[in-house]
């Protein structure tokens, strides 16, 4: 994956294409995601922000949030408690591990993702265009607990 620095930098000039405004707060917003291996969640983002500016509302957090998925530089993990994490390193399709108990992502690396893909086309028909693969358990931290 391309440097935080760059991709920081390429993102901006896709904001400036797409007419967005670089505001202060939308750059922290996303230097906190594009320095964090957590998958925060919003409000971890929020309580990062409000940091260096405290009259930024939630809402801004949101609307970053979703544009930011929008043209493609997040990646949203879905929880059935709507308690949503994003993937700022890697807006793109590869697996996650969860621990079911500390809620900590990890994302391994794995080889032949893309042939899984392509063996669910063949054996559906579908042309898939995206993906989430997420596997839940028990991290070594929470086995040894």
């Amino acid at each position: 994956m391309k440097s935080s620095q760059k991709r920081l930098n390429d993102i901006i000039v896709k904001l400036r294409q797409h007419k967005f405004r670089i505001t202060p707060q939308r750059l922290t917003i996303l230097k906190v995601f594009l320095n964090s291996t957590e998958h925060p969640s919003v409000e971890r983002v929020y309580e990062q922000v409000i940091a260096d500016f405290p009259t930024t509302s939630l809402a801004t957090v949101y609307k970053t949030v979703n544009l930011l998925k929008k043209i493609g530089e997040i990646l949203e993990i879905g929880f059935a408690d709507g308690r949503n994490r994003y993937d700022g390193n890697k807006p793109y399709p590869h697996p996650h591990l969860i621990c079911m108990k500390c809620k900590t992502i990890m994302d391994p690396e794995v080889s032949n993702l893309d042939h899984l893909t392509a063996e669910v086309e063949q054996a559906s028909g579908y042309r898939i265009l995206s993906h989430q693969l997420e596997f839940f358990g028990i991290c070594p931290a929470c086995q040894n607990k």
